[in-house]
């Protein structure tokens, strides 16, 4: 996924996070999804029908679909009122390439196996909440992606685009501390009255955000 593609899915992953602790109404958070959605679905297309079948293209590009269609599949759930579970089953298998590829790619970009690993994480609650129809991690799910949605994004996109992301052990080192940290943070917002209402879940499926890589 490209820079720009991460940078856009960072803004959908906290939206997503917001809805989710029913901060933001489900429906107003239908546009950006089907906006970054279709965005990263065209633009890798176009990129892979100009690669020439080039695998460094195909193996930085094609992962971009899993995510935008994720962003679709919410978008249009949110507009049309479709039953959440087909959703959550697809994530279950974005859940499991997002794995493969955190594991794939510890050798050689070990900080970004790491963000792969949070993109695994996200997409396996957003399973257990729309698959399973799992109600009690719907807060943490939703604090998850307001704390590690930006920096699992927007930071290395930021950083790769300066030239300065770090490829080594002690990268990758640092990326796994701040995404420890930031989970720990995350379960401390859970467990806090913040963002809650009357001490009630937030089970509706409009309200389950969605969102990964991009």
């Amino acid at each position: 996924m490209g820079q720009t593609g991460l940078i856009l899915v960072g803004a959908v992953l906290f939206l997503n996070g917001l809805v989710t602790l029913g901060i933001v109404p489900g429906r107003s958070a239908a546009v950006l999804n089907l906006f970054v959605g279709a965005a990263q679905v065209v633009l890798p297309t176009i990129v892979l029908a100009q690669a020439a079948g080039d695998p460094t293209i195909v193996s930085a590009t094609w992962p971009s679909y899993l995510f935008g269609f994720t962003y679709l599949y919410y978008g249009l759930g949110l507009v049309f009122g479709l039953d959440p579970r087909g959703l959550g089953w697809f994530s279950s298998f974005v859940a499991a390439v997002a794995f493969v590829q955190g594991a794939v790619s510890i050798a050689t970009d070990p900080a970004f196996a790491v963000v792969w690993f949070v993109w695994a994480a996200m997409w396996t609650l957003f399973f257990l909440l729309l698959g399973l129809g799992l109600e009690t991690p719907a807060r943490f799910t939703g604090w998850f992606l307001v704390w590690l949605g930006i920096p699992s994004t927007v930071v290395p996109a930021v950083l790769q685009l300066a030239g300065t992301w770090p490829t080594d052990a002690s990268g990758g080192l640092v990326a796994l501390v701040t995404a420890v940290v930031l989970t720990l943070v995350a379960a401390a917002f859970t467990r806090s009255r913040v963002a809650r209402d009357d001490g009630e879940r937030v089970t509706a499926p409009d309200t389950v955000a969605l969102s990964l890589e991009g």
